[in-house]
């Protein structure tokens, strides 16, 4: 049996054996993130989750592994793993164990918090994004250890409010960081990718400007046979608004300030990536029958959701049900807006912008109040380094195309590769490349490959950040 064989063996064996059986219940826990959940604290469904995964570490037979739990007073909990391995190089393996809301829009027999196993794939909240992570990060150490091939010394950190946007993480990396040491590579388990075909390469990703926007015209409510044409909707009033920082006709961004000069090497791999891709650019989204996208262009529609500002409104409050829904002209109308900013642009300023241009002169003098996220998400975007990634990646091409597509979809890998002494927000590295996932999301820019069952392809140096 080859070595290669023995790996995929090893690990297909755990996960379907082990680990589905650990994710199914998992995603019957609603541990939202505490963003969607105020009182997760009183709940408890967050350490619930935690001791779930953390008894399942404990129980593995992991040479020299140490676990603990940590939580600072007024934080999160964060579970952190240290693995010993051969040499001085430590290797940071990340993950988070907390969940977005449940949301709608599921299909017929699907709910967030009932895990359903379909065929190959278990439906629910959180277990891909991203509660596998810890499960894929020991799995593929032990599966190193069960083939007799080293590794570095392995940190891991679970961290508890990723989805509120890891304001405790910072933190934690203080706390913890002369027990982490200086890695030279980190692998993010919570990313995406173009397709499993090729290799991609992580570039950059898009920032983000969360926030709230009340209109209020009148006290109460009021009859609309009554009202209407003498009182303006707040919802009319809205739209109003909503036009000033978005063209309703195009989804163009009206606040030009918000948008970026995109550096030439990323229209180039934005082309190259639209080439290898084609409609699987739009494909992948379930259209209605007869939708089509936002345009033809297949390079500007890689550009538009990895280089430019985009509004989505998430959210409404003051809209009643259609059941409950009567002839009122209602008194508020409140949206949640979510705005996807470039790489490169300042998350304060960009709210700031944004707070002006929603606020400034109301019409009909209605109340306005715009409440924005603080502090932003900040945009990643990787320096060009000539070769680097390359050098690295195009050895490993061989290796890689062989893993089998079984395995891809069994035990995922989603990694941030990181130069040492390279510049990121709270620490020393910036994002370089990326490698495996179990599907593409909606989340952030990566590098993952879905192995061929063919000969090895050339690899693309590719950006197609998903944000």
């Amino acid at each position: 049996m080859s070595q290669t064989q023995k790996v995929l063996d090893f690990v297909s064996e755990k996960w379907d054996r082990e680990i589905v059986p650990q994710l199914t219940t998992y995603i019957k826990i609603p541990n939202k993130s505490p963003m969607f959940d105020p009182q997760w604290v009183e709940h408890g469904y967050m350490a619930e989750a935690m001791s779930l995964i953390e008894s399942w570490v404990r129980d593995q037979p992991i040479a020299g592994m140490t676990v603990e739990r940590i939580q600072l007073p007024g934080r999160t909990p964060l579970l952190f793993i240290e693995i010993p391995g051969k040499g001085d190089d430590v290797v940071l393996l990340y993950g988070h164990m907390d969940k977005q809301p449940e949301m709608v829009g599921w299909n017929v027999g699907l709910e967030p918090w009932k895990p359903v196993l379909s065929g190959d794939k278990l439906y629910g909240r959180g277990g891909a994004d991203d509660g596998y992570a810890t499960y894929a990060s020991l799995t593929a150490i032990m599966a190193l250890k069960n083939s007799g091939l080293d590794h570095a010394r392995c940190v891991v950190l679970i961290e508890g409010c990723e989805e509120s946007g890891s304001y405790d993480l910072p933190f934690y990396i203080n706390h913890l960081a002369d027990r982490i040491g200086t890695p030279s590579l980190v692998v993010c388990l919570d990313s995406g990718c173009g397709n499993y075909d090729q290799l991609w390469l992580t570039t950059s990703l898009r920032g983000l400007a969360g926030g709230t926007l009340r209109v209020r015209v009148l006290e109460e409510g009021v009859h609309s046979g009554d009202a209407s044409g003498v009182v303006p909707s707040s919802f009319r009033v809205l739209r109003q608004l909503l036009d000033r920082i978005e063209d309703p006709l195009t989804g163009h961004m009206r606040i030009e300030p918000l948008y970026v000069d995109i550096p030439g090497e990323r229209i180039e791999q934005a082309q190259e990536a639209s080439h290898v891709l084609g409609t699987a650019i739009y494909d992948k989204f379930p259209f209605l029958p007869g939708m089509h996208p936002m345009g033809q262009d297949l390079t500007d529609l890689v550009l538009n959701r990895t280089w430019r500002p985009t509004l989505s409104v998430t959210g409404a409050d003051g809209l009643p049900s259609l059941m409950d829904a009567g002839n009122v002209l209602r008194p508020q109308t409140s949206v949640k807006l979510s705005v996807r900013l470039p790489p490169t642009m300042d998350g304060e300023t960009a709210s700031r912008l944004l707070k002006e241009a929603l606020e400034k002169d109301p019409p009909y003098g209605a109340r306005l109040s715009s409440k924005w996220r603080n502090p932003p998400a900040a945009g990643r975007h990787r320096p060009p380094r000539p070769g680097c990634a390359r050098a690295s990646i195009r050895p490993r091409a061989n290796i890689l195309a062989r893993v089998p597509q079984r395995w891809a979809r069994a035990a995922p890998f989603r990694s941030w590769a990181c130069c040492r002494n390279a510049s990121r927000r709270h620490s020393s590295w910036s994002p370089v490349c990326s490698a495996p996932s179990p599907t593409p999301t909606d989340r952030m820019s990566s590098c993952i490959f879905r192995p061929a069952r063919s000969s090895p392809r050339a690899w693309p140096m590719s950006s197609t950040n998903i944000t």
